[in-house]
């Protein structure tokens, strides 16, 4: 062979390899649900009204059809953090990839197999975690399988400080709507709206101005009943934690206030609208923050 015809058959070799690794490539980023665009705010909001019925057990996969059946140990700061909205990058960010084979484009659900530690030497529970998304590819549903699962994204409760330490005269709490403290599905420091932070400002100069020292500031964050309930757990928690953030970085000493998310299971009215945009304005009583200011005698 002469070096014309070793160059051709070279060259034709690596157009070869090049064809495959990018066929490859492409067929890896559809099976990973790959999609690059921008969400916008009102795709966040079309995903966060969808509210779709919640799937039943069978509708799972069986655990023997994943691709990966070891399943994993799951960060549950990560659980918490998922929301309606997400796009499947970030949702991937957190989680990591399907546990299932879950096809190529136009993939509408993602599923997980999640162990979870009982604190019994290496005793774990095993739950399913399921991930739905609408047609703009975000989130607009997560979901639970398995006895309690749901349950271990809740915080632990906070310790009562015992009788005998401080007496404490009763308790002033405030009740500050998130309507106003946040925008729409806010839950950070950056989303807190001009007018709360004009109530929180001047909630911290109330607390540091008091008579008798603060014992104890606890910030407990609610919702109403619209989503899914480990939706409205993470979201209330996160909006009692940035309320937290603007406290103490108001001057409140931080390790006085204590943060607790009820979700929505604590709520101030019952609401029946067959209109949704009636229904939520109905709702707007269960979407709070209250703030609990206990100081000693």
């Amino acid at each position: 062979m002469n070096k014309h015809s070793q160059a051709r058959t070279s060259l034709a070799i690596h157009a070869i390899r090049a064809t495959s690794l990018a066929t490859l490539c492409l067929a890896a980023l559809l099976a990973a649900g790959c999609a690059s665009y921008t969400i916008t705010p009102e795709m966040q909001a079309r995903a966060a009204a969808e509210n779709p019925a919640p799937p039943k057990d069978a509708d799972f996969p069986a655990l023997d059809s994943a691709k990966w059946q070891q399943g994993a140990f799951p960060s549950i700061e990560a659980l918490r953090a998922m929301h309606t909205g997400m796009g499947k990058d970030q949702v991937r960010g957190l989680l990591g990839y399907p546990h299932f084979s879950e096809g190529l484009a136009g993939v509408r659900e993602w599923n997980y197999i999640f162990h979870f530690r009982t604190g019994a030497g290496p005793a774990y529970i095993t739950c399913q975690y399921m991930v739905r998304y609408n047609a703009d590819v975000l989130t607009n549903g997560m979901y639970w399988k398995g006895p309690g699962c749901a349950d271990l994204l809740k915080p632990a409760p906070v310790a009562a400080r015992p009788a005998a330490v401080i007496q404490s005269s009763p308790a002033k709490t405030t009740t500050l709507g998130a309507d106003g403290l946040f925008r729409f599905d806010g839950r950070s420091l950056a989303d807190l709206l001009p007018e709360g932070r004009r109530k929180l400002d001047a909630l911290a100069s109330d607390i540091k101005a008091s008579a008798q020292p603060v014992d104890a500031v606890r910030v407990t964050g609610h919702t109403d009943r619209l989503g899914s309930a480990s939706y409205n757990q993470a979201l209330s928690l996160a909006r009692a934690e940035t309320v937290r953030d603007y406290l103490v970085q108001a001057g409140v000493p931080a390790q006085r206030v204590q943060v607790q998310g009820r979700g929505e299971s604590e709520p101030k009215v019952q609401c029946a609208q067959t209109s949704r945009a009636a229904l939520i304005d109905c709702l707007a009583p269960n979407r709070r923050v209250e703030i609990e200011v206990s100081a000693g005698r």
